[in-house]
């Protein structure tokens, strides 16, 4: 019977855009844990009996995680479910604070992207100055510019198709970004006419992941950031951060106006959840600095 609760559960999580994949293998074996142990609902000493064979603490309490978050689902319709304790603490570890790249470093890194290529220069400097341009400019995920193909880029934007969360988001440009793939995509029509990628390799084939880490390594060392043990690391996903956070800066004052703000920024993000958005407001001393000063407007009167 527990089974096919988390069959239903797992149905009704994947219709909400979650893959449940490891999370789905991991609750059909609880289930017939729990079956072997005679139980059809939920028992918290089963469940963190189950959870802890995992090998590291933090791995046992994502286990668990999932057994509490299923019992909140199914006890909703059936009481003799329990609700286990997290006996094994917080499942996530604090989020790493992100590198924000300057203006100047990302300029940089743009450049040095169009000089560090040796095999076919003139191709290869063109497709790594607009990816990483792209990446700034828009903060895509690394997957969702090496999947984009010819037929995303419209009018109106970059069409962003089955994302991490098997959602499809529009994403608009500015005018640079626009000139910038028109300058780039009659040599790219013109180098690998047979694939539909917006970036290929110089195999004409999809953009390969390693071959981005590569370019950008020698870019970085290129350009001369440093990466220091301990210290947050300069990383192509920090294209990303930056561009949240640079978002964030611009963020109006007014409260209302706020809120549409976030929640258009998460929408551009392709965030699953607004919280993710919201983290980016600890990314920098200047936006904490920017919320203590909102904050004291506040209470003493000056922002109605």
């Amino acid at each position: 019977m527990l089974n096919e609760d988390v069959q239903g559960y797992l149905a009704v999580r994947r219709a909400m855009g979650f893959a449940m994949k490891w999370s789905g293998n991991l609750l059909r074996s609880f289930a017939a844990f729990s079956d072997a142990q005679g139980q059809s609902h939920i028992r918290s000493e089963v469940a963190i009996k189950w959870a802890g064979w995992a090998p590291s603490a933090r791995t046992r309490a994502r286990r668990l995680g999932l057994v509490i978050r299923l019992a909140r689902y199914l006890r909703a319709e059936d009481q003799d479910h329990e609700v286990p304790p997290p006996a094994f603490g917080k499942e996530e570890r604090p989020r790493r604070t992100p590198y924000i790249y300057s203006r100047e470093e990302v300029q940089g890194l743009v450049q040095a992207a169009a000089e560090v290529e040796r095999y076919n220069p003139e191709y290869r400097a063109l497709t790594y100055r607009t990816f990483f341009g792209l990446l700034a400019c828009t903060g895509m995920r690394l997957s969702e510019a090496i999947n984009l193909r010819l037929e995303d880029i419209t009018e109106d934007g970059l069409v962003i198709r089955n994302t991490k969360f098997g959602k499809s988001r529009l994403i608009p440009l500015h005018p640079t970004a626009q000139a910038a793939l028109e300058r780039y995509l009659p040599k790219r029509r013109l180098f690998a006419p047979s694939d539909d990628h917006v970036f290929v390799s110089l195999r004409k084939h999809k953009l390969l992941r390693h071959d981005a880490y590569v370019v950008f390594r020698k870019s970085i060392e290129k350009v001369g950031i440093q990466r220091h043990s301990g210290l947050p690391r300069p990383t192509i996903h920090a294209l990303r951060h930056t561009f949240a956070v640079r978002a964030l800066e611009t963020c109006p004052d007014d409260r209302d106006r706020i809120t549409q703000h976030m929640v258009a920024l998460s929408t551009y993000l392709g965030h699953s959840d607004i919280k993710h958005t919201y983290w980016y407001l600890e990314a920098t001393p200047e936006l904490m600095r920017n919320i203590a000063e909102s904050t004291q407007r506040y209470f003493v009167g000056g922002c109605q």
